[in-house]
């Protein structure tokens, strides 16, 4: 399965943008071109903002030419939601290394001119452009991503759902239940109503608890790349996916189910839907993602390997301090080196 992952909807700047703003931070596209080939990577800025309770109390700190070890004006990098990094757009054979070489001294005199301290990267696990840049950043394993294979089967249903997977789908066909894709939806504010009790239902984090403006982007940005899925049972909509499409791959993206129609495993029938329509219209993946968590037993993670039995991607964060003497700075500042989390400094106390 050969996959056009350049042009995937993880790397559109519009996705990027929309992200940004979520973030509060600015969006921001880094091409490196030389003979050699050409490198593109995209990215957040983002401000470091420390509380005001760390600033006041506080010492001077003239060694980096600043009245307050606050350190304002200084930023990190992080990929928008989803998956990034910097990419490989071309390259002259047998000269990798030395785009790659190059790459990584012009990056860090721009990070060091735009005062980035620290960059986190959620690396692509179709593109597997971690590969590529292992001796750029600290790259980690962080777990495995799903897919559906559309190309390799002609009955992908039959192939990569699993027993259990198959099973419930065909009782939720018995018992009535059916499902429509949409394309260039007019809306998602309906899709919304049943994500909402989905997250509240799940106890769900603050930050998935995406707003009006966010799925109002996509309509007015990006109308090509939206795909919404509903399931009915005895003409009312119990289920619905948001999903997002490329050339030649569909990603999952949200979903949700209303509480009391759980019984009937629409869930199921969503991805079901999703593959007989992906596979008619000629795309090669759906790529499900993994887990909240490295653990092979995440329950995330298994509900998704039911829908890809044999297509599994790896996943990789990366990490780079740019400003080794800055981000120990604000370690120390924020009380935070005893986390793992990365950046240290934007852990929660």
């Amino acid at each position: 399965m050969i996959i056009d992952y350049k042009n995937d909807i993880y790397f559109d700047p519009r996705l990027g943008e929309i992200y940004a703003k979520l973030e509060g931070g600015r969006f921001q596209e880094f091409n490196y071109k030389t003979d050699a080939g050409h490198i593109r990577h995209q990215f957040i800025i983002r401000p470091i903002e420390l509380p005001d309770s760390l600033s006041n109390s506080a010492e001077p700190d003239n060694s980096i030419g600043s009245a307050s070890p606050v350190l304002e004006g200084y930023y990190d990098l992080s990929t928008p939601y989803g998956y990034g990094g910097p990419l490989i757009m071309e390259v002259e054979p047998g000269r990798k290394q030395e785009l790659l070489d190059g790459f990584t001294q012009t990056f860090a005199g721009y990070c060091s001119e735009q005062r980035i301290v620290s960059e986190f990267i959620r690396f692509h696990p179709i593109a597997n452009n971690a590969t590529d840049f292992s001796s750029t950043y600290d790259v980690v394993l962080f777990n495995h991503t799903v897919g559906t294979n559309l190309t390799d089967y002609d009955d992908p249903f039959q192939e990569e759902f699993s027993k259990s997977a198959r099973k419930n789908v065909r009782r939720a066909l018995r018992a009535g239940l059916t499902f429509e894709i949409e394309e260039y939806p007019d809306t998602l504010e309906d899709f919304t109503d049943i994500y909402y009790q989905t997250m509240e239902r799940n106890k769900a984090k603050e930050k998935y608890y995406f707003g009006e403006e966010y799925f109002s982007a996509f309509i007015e940005t990006m109308p090509e790349a939206v795909l919404k899925c509903s399931v009915f049972y005895k003409g009312k909509t119990i289920a619905m996916g948001f999903y997002l499409r490329s050339d030649e791959i569909l990603h999952t993206h949200l979903s949700g189910t209303l509480n009391e129609y759980l019984n009937l495993s629409p869930a199921y029938l969503l991805r079901y839907a999703l593959v007989k329509w992906g596979k008619k219209m000629g795309y090669k993946l759906i790529h499900n993602g993994g887990g909240t968590s490295g653990d092979p037993d995440d329950n995330l993670y298994r509900f998704k390997k039911g829908f890809g039995q044999n297509t599994e991607f790896d996943f990789h964060i990366g990490r780079k301090i740019w400003n080794q003497e800055v981000y120990r700075k604000l370690v120390k500042l924020s009380g935070t080196a005893h986390t793992s989390f990365f950046p240290q400094y934007r852990a929660e106390i």
